[in-house]
């Protein structure tokens, strides 16, 4: 061996065993989410909103013949559907926010659009969701393969006889989830998320949704850090409870046609006490406009009679982080 050359490295020191040249993982995986993986999280329901996957209904809303057994309320025109569906990812792309498209390869289950039921948006990535019917049985794996396209991390999928489906959980603050069990979530599916959510450092508070209620999205949504809204005789009193402790002012919608009919609740917040809200419910955007909130309204009425609205098909993909401030 002449002078200047190095000694030969047995395969112990190389660094594929851990010596020279190893170079370990020392940034934690949410610290990764924006670097290796696409931006994506979220940790509150009114934080600025910055993406959201939708999907634009296709040829699986054409001849329905009997709605109600596809969990739907009256017939649909599948084409005004798709022009109204359009004009909403155009109010999200209007007030800023990245809308990206489920895009199924193939023609998918007649329910895909509420892809607010299929995940859960955690700071650190998605937990996939199950749908509680057969109607919407495989509805994830097309969110699932949508997700993983764009880069976004699954922490966890639904497994064994578990369901949960996404609207029945929400951000309180960034260490507390209201999570609600009934027909769409079981105690299996709840027990799994609760998992997922305390291994994260959050705090899981779980309550019982009232006979009638298909999701907690549609008794409840909270609007800004200390606002929230609520559907009076549907909402549980636990979650009420549960805001009033942290501070919250929880506000009851003031019509009940409007409510029901009119899918008044059914929003998304865009940022703090701006909304984006079913248009024709003037007596409910009156009473959010004297609470302080800006009101944004898109015309959803034909999509509403799938039995869901804005919020239903809505999964927000990112917010602005509030627990990184």
């Amino acid at each position: 061996m002449s002078g200047g050359e190095r000694p030969a490295l047995s395969t112990y020191e190389t660094a594929a065993y851990g010596g020279e040249g190893w170079s370990p993982r020392r940034q934690s995986a949410r610290q990764e989410v924006g670097v290796l993986w696409h931006p994506c999280g979220m940790d509150s329901e009114w934080a600025p909103l910055r993406a959201v996957l939708l999907h634009e209904p296709g040829p699986e809303l054409e001849d329905i013949r009997d709605p109600n057994a596809v969990q739907m309320l009256a017939p649909i025109d599948a084409g005004l559907a798709r022009q109204q569906h359009r004009a909403l990812a155009d109010a999200y792309r209007s007030a800023g926010v990245t809308v990206h498209l489920v895009a199924p390869s193939q023609t998918p289950p007649p329910n895909l659009l509420f892809a607010a039921d299929l995940f859960f948006m955690t700071p650190e990535g998605a937990i996939i969701g199950r749908p509680a019917s057969t109607v919407r049985a495989g509805e994830e794996r097309w969110v699932a393969r949508r997700l993983a396209e764009l880069g976004i991390p699954i922490l966890r999928t639904l497994h064994g006889r578990g369901t949960f489906e996404g609207a029945d959980a929400m951000w309180l603050d960034p260490r507390t989830v209201l999570l609600a069990t009934g027909i769409r979530t079981n105690a299996e599916g709840a027990a799994q998320v609760a998992g997922t959510l305390r291994e994260l450092g959050v705090e899981v508070i779980q309550v019982g949704l009232p006979y009638g209620a298909m999701h907690l999205m549609g008794t409840l949504r909270i609007v800004d850090r200390d606002l929230a809204l609520a559907w009076p005789g549907r909402v549980p009193y636990a979650a009420v409870e549960a805001l009033h402790q942290r501070g919250f002012r929880v506000l009851f919608i003031p019509d009940e046609r409007e409510a029901e009919q009119g899918m008044a609740l059914n929003i998304v917040a865009l940022g703090p006490r701006h909304v984006l809200m079913p248009a024709g419910n003037p007596i409910t955007q009156a009473f959010y406009e004297r609470a302080g909130i800006v009101c944004h309204t898109a015309a959803v009425s034909e999509l509403m009679k799938a039995a869901g609205a804005i919020g239903c098909m809505t999964g927000v993909l990112e917010r602005e982080l509030v627990g990184d401030k």
